[in-house]
């Protein structure tokens, strides 16, 4: 028995090619379709602000933490419900922890920092200026604050211990070390981004060195030393909780370190939230300050 091609009949053939022409129809319109989606969710993405953005993250990483809360993966001793830290937020907010209400211990630290970071400002500035102006002052300072830059706060606690106390100077000055190397750096480099021929510039119309500082260096560095100011800041804010361990009766570090020796963990993250909510307030304001202040930043 001999095998039988199948054969396609002359009738079949326009019913055939209009099969294949519909499917090819459908699946040019489904990608065009989908193409159309992607690119209106693409533009309405575009038009979403940056801060939309952040708040979307915020809220997804509150969701997991609810989600792994609810399901009790984490027990609660090691991570807290939202609800928890909510809750002991506002007990803290009106009775207190460790004889301090929430904002007697923020104000104790924002008072200890602003403190050091405008002592720092008013030597670190002066001291940048020098070095970035005169070449033995870099030789002989530079080294001194290369040499203490990398040593953390920790590392030099005891000895300030030793030489200043337990009281409040030991303290700001813990935090005063933290902030000064950053605003210091930031203004020798500022200073040396002044441009030459500005310089020549003034001098040649008969301006003398204090002019010269006030009226030019001192603009032309100023948005270097504001971001000095920012990472500085954002330095000794860190270093709070290290300043607080001695001896301390106040403080956000001091609460949160009283908390965690006595496992009350829901204090523990209400306090880091607290901390880094100042931060970004911090954050904040000296940026926009940097923008009243130095609308020029840019543009020199």
């Amino acid at each position: 028995m001999s095998d039988q091609m199948p054969q396609v009949t002359i009738n079949e053939l326009p019913e055939t090619a209009r099969s294949i022409e519909k499917k090819e129809h459908q699946e040019i319109t489904s990608q065009a379709s989908l193409t159309y989606q992607l690119q209106r969710v693409n533009s309405w993405a575009q038009r979403l602000p940056d801060r939309a953005y952040s708040l979307i993250t915020f809220a997804l990483l509150l969701l997991i933490w609810s989600i792994i809360s609810a399901l009790k993966l984490v027990p609660d001793l090691f991570l807290p419900s939202p609800a928890s830290v909510l809750r002991r937020f506002i007990s803290v907010a009106n009775e207190g922890f460790v004889d301090a209400t929430l904002l007697a211990h923020a104000a104790t630290s924002v008072a200890r920092v602003l403190v050091a970071l405008l002592l720092a400002i008013a030597i670190a500035v002066p001291i940048g200026i020098f070095i970035g102006l005169n070449r033995y002052a870099r030789a002989t300072i530079d080294p001194l604050i290369d040499f203490y830059r990398p040593i953390p706060p920790l590392a030099y606690l005891p000895l300030i211990v030793i030489w200043f106390g337990i009281g409040e100077l030991s303290k700001i000055i813990l935090i005063f070390l933290a902030v000064f190397a950053p605003i210091s750096i930031a203004t020798v480099q500022g200073v040396r981004r002044v441009d030459q021929s500005r310089i020549r510039a003034t001098l040649s119309l008969g301006a003398n060195r204090w002019q010269l500082i006030r009226y030019v260096i001192l603009p032309s560095a100023a948005p270097d030393i504001l971001t000095g100011v920012r990472i500085g800041l954002g330095v000794g804010w860190s270093t709070l909780v290290a300043a607080e361990l001695i001896a301390a009766t106040r403080g956000l570090g001091f609460m949160i370190q009283s908390a965690a020796q006595f496992l009350v963990t829901d204090v523990v993250v209400m306090g880091i939230i607290v901390i880094a909510l100042i931060a970004f307030f911090f954050e904040w304001g000296l940026r926009r300050l940097q923008t009243v202040l130095v609308p020029w930043d840019g543009q020199i």
